[in-house]
């Protein structure tokens, strides 16, 4: 039970908006990436650049970001913020045009045509696919021997080999997964290896085995290492508390431990005295918890079971986070092969890769950032025929230690990160040419501030929501009165991606099992009830820019169920006996009610007392009140802030609390969904080109934390949907996966919108930008030919 979630919820039970909570996901998130994933703050730039109107090519392009978690690496970010910094310093391996299709011959070149207009792509290289008759499938690859990285050193299949290796090692453990990818020998290659760490903390302090590692690394670890680690663990939980929650300490304690352990649920003060749940006291009058005792708290409470407790505990970093990355690094446990067979350098530029299988996903994760060797890796331990591949196996951390500052064969440099800017320079030795523009920066701006900064000249290029109050605010900006005009110019696509609000499985049960029908039961009656403001919200705040969704999937997906479709539902619309909840004809008012008597009877099906139409007790492993954590900036600036507002008053109605946490900082809402302490949260997932759902829904998917649903059925229908390129057939593969996940209740849909890409006509030239943009291929694609006036 999540200890912290189930105090602060029971406090600020009645508080429609809290500002800043335990964890939640932003509204962009990133896939992460998948995820998705999503990341808004006012924090303002102690150095703002008003961009100059004057006609200069040192002039910056200033672009809106939402807030960084600085992991600008092509390995490990996972948010959209860090993937759009990265990702202007790298090359990928295989591009796409507009439709989102690929382009297999980049080094010539293709030209292919959109809306009647053909347009030129290049790609990093030519891809040939051949289906063998044994089943296999071969992917050539063969490189342009022009590309060069940034710092002038030529790029080669070793650096493919070498990205590849990295993100197949079994230390990996960032949001890529082309370990998924049925590839020659990946499985021999990957097992029989686990973290140093865990190991370590499996055999124990008085372990006299030495043969995986040192007695001095047992010494320092047990002594050291991990007691800091986990001090510094419970200091993060209480930093937190006291940024967050100080006025709800008790005034006449000076200890900021002793407040934060009664808030997160270890002790309680009685007249001086903290007990700890494992009956340890303190007279605070004399004596106060550290952090280090608390550790030992947390340990007991989870009977020593580390990886439960912290991932249960966290508040903004995780455990592994606190660790010297030496411990992240893998040892064999078990037979373990030295490479992959499926992975074959046939010449400098020139490398295969062989699958056992049909894979349809394949030729998208196939195409990774082609990443340095030199600069991630070590080229002493690169040595192809001999099995060496730039690092040594299950150690990253020369990859690791790259992490903020990211360098690759893109259109841009980085320069810096502070004050919560970005700082870009044009690498004048792309291979499509230098940018036109020298200087980029990317500056955290707040959804708010997304409009007026383009207006009043700190911005450039923004993405504030395509909300009806934004679009009216453009158009009054531009003496046409159109959303296009003299001031700004307005982009309008189908976003890749769709809102929705989520529920961690785990946390929201009944009793001790989250796939049980009783857990389920809980779940729908939540869902129920915030569904049915879905339609009216958001056509409240999007207008024509967006349409509410009834799987958790994007309408951009040739996968998405279609209204047409003869077995298509609206998303929680019927109840506990499977009979529909509204009918036609009834107005706003009877559907609120009806989702309300619904929900009644979902709840007593989770074996919740109901009691003349409320609900007065909650069974054993639940509760009477869940927290739902929502990036509006701590101003409400969210799609589906309305929907949760609405649905927490009904609630309260039939004696059940859904307390609203509005975060002003998103950016813990990474951290929380990472940790699994978030109960319910907003967010919208970014999604890939395929309707691959291995990332999102599969047990050992990037983004399965998430959730958290581990279901050998769920996996065995995501397997299926890869191996086979039948459309029809993968269609009706994902439509049985989305039935199962809409029915485990742990994601509900909410909203289709359109991204809104807002230019200012004054200071960028607008027709360098680039023309057609669409779901698949935006301005940033062509980052390098956009200028400034």
């Amino acid at each position: 039970m999540k200890r912290a979630k189930k105090f602060l919820a029971l406090m600020l039970a009645g508080a429609m908006t809290v500002s800043l909570a335990a964890c939640g996901a932003a509204e962009q998130t990133a896939e992460t990436t998948a995820a998705t994933t999503a990341e808004t703050t006012a924090e303002s730039v102690a150095e703002e650049t008003t961009v100059e109107e004057a006609s200069n090519s040192d002039t910056p392009l200033v672009i809106a970001a939402d807030d960084f978690s600085e992991k600008f690496s092509p390995f490990f970010s996972n948010s959209v913020p860090d993937t759009n910094v990265q990702a202007m310093t790298q090359v990928l391996l295989l591009g796409n045009d507009r439709a989102g299709e690929i382009v297999y011959n980049g080094i010539e070149g293709e030209t292919k045509s959109w809306n009647g207009t053909d347009y030129f792509y290049q790609g990093a290289s030519d891809c040939t696919v051949t289906e063998n008759e044994d089943g296999t499938v071969l992917y050539e690859f063969k490189l342009r021997d022009d590309l060069v990285f940034s710092d002038g050193e030529p790029v080669t299949a070793d650096d493919v080999i070498f990205t590849m290796y990295v993100y197949l090692d079994p230390s990996y453990d960032g949001a890529t997964s082309l370990y998924s990818l049925p590839i020659q020998g990946i499985e021999e290659y990957r097992s029989g290896a686990e973290p140093l760490w865990k190991v370590l903390y499996n055999n124990g302090a008085d372990n006299t085995d030495f043969s995986l590692y040192t007695e001095e690394q047992q010494k320092q670890f047990f002594e050291t290492d991990l007691p800091a680690a986990g001090a510094a663990f419970a200091q993060d939980i209480t930093d937190y508390c006291v940024a967050n929650y100080a006025d709800y300490f008790d005034a006449s304690v000076s200890s900021d431990v002793a407040n934060a352990m009664t808030l997160w649920g270890y002790g309680a003060i009685e007249e001086g005295v903290l007990t700890a749940p494992s009956g340890k006291t303190w007279d605070l009058a004399t004596a106060e918890p550290t952090t280090a005792e608390w550790w030992e708290e947390i340990l007991a409470a989870y009977d020593n079971d580390i990886v439960t407790a912290t991932d249960t505990e966290k508040a903004n970093v995780t455990f592994t986070e606190l660790l010297d990355p030496s411990y992240l690094n893998t040892v064999e446990t078990g037979a373990s092969a030295d490479h992959v067979t499926g992975i074959t350098k046939v010449d400098d530029y020139t490398v295969d890769v062989l699958l056992t299988e049909v894979d349809a996903t394949a030729i998208y994760n196939l195409g990774v950032y082609i990443t340095p060797l030199h600069y991630y890796g070590d080229k002493s331990l690169y040595d192809y025929d001999n099995n060496q591949f730039g690092f040594v196996k299950g150690d990253l951390s020369s990859v690791r230690a790259k992490t903020t500052v990211p360098m690759g064969a893109g259109p841009y440099k980085f320069v810096k990160y502070e004050n919560k800017t970005v700082y870009m320079e044009a690498n004048d030795l792309y291979y499509k040419g230098a940018p036109k523009t020298k200087n980029l920066q990317w500056k955290v701006t707040s959804s708010p501030d997304k409009t007026p900064g383009v207006v009043q000249g700190t911005i450039d290029i923004s993405d504030p929501s395509a909300s009806k109050d934004a679009l009216a605010q453009i158009a009054g900006e531009n003496s046409n009165g159109e959303i296009s005009g003299d001031k700004l110019t307005t982009v309008l696509t189908d976003t890749r991606g769709y809102g929705y609000i989520g529920m961690n499985s785990q946390n929201v049960k009944v009793g001790d099992d989250g796939s049980s029908e009783e857990s389920k039961a809980l779940r729908k009656a939540i869902a129920t009830v915030l569904s049915v403001y879905r339609d009216v919200v958001i056509d409240s705040y999007y207008g024509e820019a967006a349409s509410v969704i009834n799987y958790p999937i994007s309408n951009t997906s040739w996968a998405a169920p279609q209204a047409s479709d003869p077995d298509y539902e609206i998303a929680f619309s019927k109840n506990v006996d499977g009979e529909p909840i509204y009918t036609d004809g009834m107005s706003q008012e009877e559907k609120e009610a009806a989702a309300l008597e619904a929900a009644l009877g979902f709840f007593e099906a989770a074996g919740y007392t109901v009691e003349d139409g409320k609900v007065t007790a909650a069974p054993a492993g639940a509760e009477m009140s869940y927290e739902v954590l929502i990036g509006g900036s701590g101003q409400g600036d969210h799609p589906s802030f309305g929907i949760l507002t609405a649905a927490s008053e009904a609630l309260k109605t039939i004696g059940f609390d859904l307390v609203v946490t509005d975060l002003s900082d998103s950016s813990q809402l990474w951290s929380a969904t990472e940790g699994g302490t978030a109960d319910l949260w907003c967010a919208a997932w970014q999604t890939t080109i395929d309707p691959d759902m291995f990332q999102i829904y599969h047990s050992e998917g990037g983004s399965a934390y998430m959730y958290r649903i581990y279901s050998s059925e769920l996996d065995e229908l995501v397997e299926a949907g890869r191996t086979n390129t039948d459309q029809a057939y993968r269609k009706a593969i994902y439509k049985e996966a989305l039935d199962f996940v809409v029915d485990y209740a742990v994601e509900i849909p909410v909203y289709q919108r359109q991204d809104l890409t807002l230019i200012s006509t004054e200071r960028v030239k607008v027709d360098s930008i680039c023309p057609d943009m669409t779901t698949y291929y935006s301005y940033l694609d062509e980052i390098e030919t956009v200028e400034m006036n």
